[in-house]
């Protein structure tokens, strides 16, 4: 049996996706302003900071929906350092900052306009000479140049669908392969480049996080967009027909919430064909993770158990069935992988005996959401008194919930009644900071609280409605906002309940 050291240190944190942080240019970045943010973590006291995943997003906006799973957001490169490098004019820069609006992502301008920045960065750049920049390719060789092939491939498809692609390269025949690769090498290495920026970024971000005794928390998706650079290149892993269409797509079953289920749409993987690969790809994966992050929290994990298969021709979830996962034979492989990264189980949703079994089985931490037991009774589950262990990560609400003033607004005196009397409250108002004390209080190993809850922000600033498109993904802090956070009173709770870092963090 594999044995797992995944023990989390008691502290708090803070979700906050890089999208969200301020910044002139329309989108949060890895600049100056998430350094402030580790600074405002440290002056509070936490231990932790959780951001969604970081992969490049396409339609529909969703960091659930990547180009790679192994790649890195392109929009997320920070165009002030590019600036001071002097890959930028400070015109052109100053032009982008007036697209946009401060509190809002508009990926519409982003798609527009950042791309066409960047290439000119890359034009003046000279990173390809550079020692670094030969090293982070050849550590990355695994996936680098199958994404960067497959989005020039995109581009010269006018951004189409993979499915929608010429049949010879959509397959991947080897001459058409040799024939694209000949034509788009200018446009390869434009990608190769915005890979080699993020990263370098990144690193540095990180670093100095970690210099601060906090550790980053990453959100990694249980499966891959069907439109992906993983599909494309590593089609034998998942259930496809001959033409590339998903057969079955995941998701899940109808519900209290949802009387259609979820329709995710994403293809399902082959298992016994990675199990005959040794888990390759998964290896890969997971060591690619544990690099940009200290602790990786797996979207969805009740799927390696049990997941839900839709046919993919049907139009709901309700036509899906269960089968059966790989189990252990996959968390003995992310153990393998990750070194001293510890894992998160993501086990919200119907938490079956066998779910349970390999949770205790490899010491990975699951999750509680306070936000649902608000309403009682007293024996619920997420309640703070009723949690079995410490080896909990505890949350008000993750980026899928209404944010907690949203959630209570449209209750009334007697659907709060439970909540009043268990927080010792008496008004609405009061609400959101009892709880945050009462999260901090609990013996949770670990207590995160998104930057909207924070804020006392109401539904206007909700990350993600599930199972809807559009308005999703958006919400962004503007600098100004620091202002309205009671700093004092979170580094007070995290103190008093044992939660501030003693020592810097060094991975």
């Amino acid at each position: 049996m594999t044995v797992y050291n995944n023990k989390l240190l008691r502290g708090a944190g803070v979700l906050m996706p890089i999208s969200s942080l301020p910044s002139k240019y329309g989108i949060g970045s890895l600049g100056e302003e998430s350094y402030r943010f580790v600074d405002f973590l440290k002056r509070i006291g936490c231990r932790y900071w959780q951001v969604l995943p970081v992969g490049p997003t396409s339609y529909g906006d969703s960091p659930y929906q990547s180009f790679s799973v192994f790649a890195g957001n392109p929009y997320f490169i920070d165009l002030d350092y590019l600036a001071l490098e002097g890959l930028l004019k400070p015109d052109e820069v100053v032009e982008l900052s007036q697209q946009g609006k401060e509190d809002c992502v508009d990926y519409a301008t982003l798609y527009r306009l950042r791309f066409q920045i960047l290439r000119k960065a890359y034009q003046r750049s000279k990173d390809r000479g550079k020692k670094e920049y030969s090293v982070f390719c050849e550590a990355n060789k695994y996936w680098l140049e199958d994404y960067c092939f497959y989005m020039a491939v995109k581009g010269y498809y006018n951004n189409g669908n993979l499915l929608t692609w010429e049949e010879d390269i959509k397959l991947r025949e080897p001459d058409a392969l040799a024939r694209y690769r000949k034509i788009l090498e200018e446009e390869i290495h434009f990608w190769e480049f915005c890979q080699f920026k993020f990263r370098e970024q990144w690193n540095q971000l990180k670093e100095y996080t970690n210099q601060q005794g906090i550790q980053m928390i990453g959100d990694i998706p249980l499966y891959v967009a069907a439109d992906s650079a993983d599909v494309w290149v590593h089609k034998g892993l998942f259930e496809l027909d001959q033409r590339m269409n998903p057969i079955n797509v995941a998701g899940v079953p109808p519900d209290d919430f949802s009387a259609d289920g979820q329709r995710w749409g994403n293809p399902l993987y082959r298992w016994d064909v990675i199990e005959a690969t040794d888990f390759k790809w998964w290896r890969e994966r997971m060591k690619s993770s544990s690099f940009l992050y200290d602790v990786i929290r797996v979207d969805h994990f009740i799927g390696v158990v049990n997941y839900y298969s839709i046919p993919a021709e049907a139009l709901t979830a309700v036509e899906g069935k269960w089968r059966k996962g790989p189990g252990n034979k996959l968390t003995n492989i992310i153990s393998e992988s990750i070194g001293e990264t510890k894992i998160i189980a993501e086990d919200l949703g119907v938490i079956t005996p066998p779910v349970r079994n390999l949770i205790e089985q490899t010491g990975y931490p699951g999750m509680k959401v306070l936000q649902f037991s608000l309403g009682g009774p007293a024996d619920h589950e997420y309640l703070p008194h009723n949690f079995k262990s410490t080896n909990v990560v505890a949350y008000i609400g993750t980026h899928d919930n209404e944010t907690l003033v949203g959630y209570i607004s449209d209750k009334n005196q007697d659907e709060l009644r439970f909540a009043y009397d268990y927080y010792n409250v008496s008004h609405k108002t009061e609400l959101p900071y009892a709880v945050i004390q009462a999260l901090y209080a609990s013996v949770a190993n670990v207590v995160i609280v998104q930057m909207q809850d924070l804020l006392q922000l109401d539904n206007n600033a909700r990350m993600n409605s599930p199972a809807t498109i559009g308005e999703n993904w958006k919400w962004r802090m503007t600098k100004q906002q620091y202002k309205e956070i009671n700093e004092e009173l979170l580094r007070e709770y995290a103190e008093n309940y044992k939660r501030v870092p003693s020592t810097t963090f060094a991975k």
